[in-house]
């Protein structure tokens, strides 16, 4: 049996730590990045009923993050292309570690934890060559890099993890480059493609777009059942040519494009801001802040309905439906029909709701 004082000694040396879980950081239902009434940033956790379990500060805008499968903490990343990335203990509002792109890199917004939690993959460019790349973080070892693989494409955004550690990557086609930002760069040489990705780097699938879609940026994507993955994209094209913009796609089968009726797909901009599936993972919704509109559609990419909200953008499954957050502070759930949960005045939401546990 151990002794008093031979458990307080474990006990600091971390040998026998408590471990935390998300409930000791309110068991927040999604985490989304806002910028305050008085112009700071700060990331949030998020009941399903809308109300916050925790609130930490960022030193800038925040674009997406990353939630830790299991223990209370989230990597926020820099609005892309950005050079940092802070891991934040959710339950005590800390932070952990200090992620810096290496010399030539920049991340893309966007990440996903492998390896039971235990590695960090990140979104970036080499914006000296163009190719993408994920770079590989050590939990265990205080967040040090480990190495980096190939996205096998050109200008990643949102990469996500699936069964067996396969690590999908939406492949945007175009370069960009931190000294000029917001401008895309080889737009006409675009190829933009959905790769499927080993731990190890090896390229186990790649999907394309035809030819007359090779202007459609992939940029962010969805799980939903039986290896389902869910495509959102950005035309960069004429809006008004009201082409596709979800696809979704299962291993060994071909692509399935969105069938939304042309003036809906007009309305939307030819931009699609964050992509997800209910609850059930039956329906997809796609968002448009510029369009002011939600798309749902079911599995088989048939639309099935509107929503019109102005500067709306992301989007987490609820129970049996979505959550929808705006520019102005709005949380809304669809469940068939639409209603308020939360309205934060001054507050703008940014892109994306990130599931926790998902």
């Amino acid at each position: 049996m151990m002794r008093r004082r031979g458990f307080l000694t474990a006990l600091l040396a971390g040998a026998i730590a408590p471990r935390l879980s998300w409930a000791d950081a309110g068991s927040p239902a999604m985490l989304g990045a806002a910028r305050e009434a008085d112009g700071t940033h700060a990331l949030y956790g998020l009941a399903q009923d809308g109300s916050d379990t925790f609130r930490i500060a960022l030193p800038g805008r925040g674009h997406a993050a990353a939630a830790h499968p299991t223990a209370p903490e989230a990597v926020a990343f820099a609005r892309s292309p950005g050079t940092f990335a802070l891991v934040l203990n959710c339950a005590s509002g800390t932070v952990m570690a200090r992620l810096h792109a290496p010399q030539g890199r920049h991340f893309y917004g966007h990440g996903t934890f492998i390896a039971n939690g235990d590695v960090l993959c990140t979104s970036e460019n080499d914006f000296a060559t163009g190719q993408g790349r994920i770079g590989l973080w050590s939990r265990a070892r205080d967040w040090t890099r480990i190495g980096e693989i190939a996205t096998h494409g050109i200008g990643p955004h949102e990469i996500r993890r699936t069964d067996g550690d396969v690590i999908v990557a939406a492949n945007g086609g175009y370069r960009s480059d931190p000294a000029r930002p917001g401008v895309k760069l080889d737009v006409p040489a675009m190829r933009p493609n959905l790769a499927y990705i080993g731990a190890d780097g090896q390229l186990l699938d790649k999907v394309e777009l035809t030819a007359d879609l090779r202007l459609n940026s992939i940029r962010h994507i969805a799980l939903g059942r039986d290896g389902l993955v869910a495509f959102g994209m950005q035309w960069q094209g004429d809006p008004a040519d009201g082409v596709p913009l979800m696809g979704l796609h299962r291993r060994g089968q071909a692509t399935v494009l969105d069938r939304m009726p042309l003036h809906e797909a007009v309305a939307m901009g030819g931009y699609v801001g964050s992509i997800a599936f209910d609850g059930a993972r039956g329906r997809v919704a796609i968002s448009s802040p510029r369009g002011g509109r939600v798309q749902i559609f079911d599995a088989t990419g048939t639309h099935l309905q509107t929503i019109r909200r102005e500067d709306v953008c992301g989007l987490a499954p609820s129970a049996a439906g979505f959550v929808i957050s705006d520019g102005l502070g709005g949380l809304i759930r669809a469940e068939g029909r639409v209603r308020r949960l939360a309205s934060k005045p001054g507050r703008a939401w940014d892109h994306h709701l990130v599931p926790v546990g998902a």
